[in-house]
């Protein structure tokens, strides 16, 4: 018998604010680390179809194609739409220092 899998989707686990915030945090290290911004782009789209990408969408002003482009795998978006969505999630930005002068 032929073992069956689904496709794992992190969407369906990101089920409340503290969730988020931990999958969110973690994403930015990683982009920090990798230097790679579409990480934390992938993975606030994640975030979006977990709060329902059509409402974040709206909330944010923009369509929701255009957010679907933006936070997609081979998006870019501008860092105002960064924010849009970050208000739309309810989240804030925050900048801490890494304790090393430069």
């Amino acid at each position: 018998m032929a073992l069956k899998t689904h496709p794992f989707d992190a969407a369906e686990y990101l089920e409340d604010d503290e969730a988020i915030a931990e999958y969110l945090e973690e994403a930015m290290k990683v982009a920090m680390e990798d230097s790679d911004p579409s990480f934390l782009a992938v993975a606030l789209g994640t975030v979006a179809r977990a709060r329902g990408m059509s409402q974040i969408a709206k909330d944010a002003g923009l369509s929701r194609e255009s957010l679907y482009k933006a936070l997609g795998a081979d998006g870019n978006p501008e860092f105002g739409t960064v924010l849009k969505v970050l208000q739309a999630l309810g989240l804030k930005l925050s900048i801490k220092s890494q304790g090393t002068a430069a």
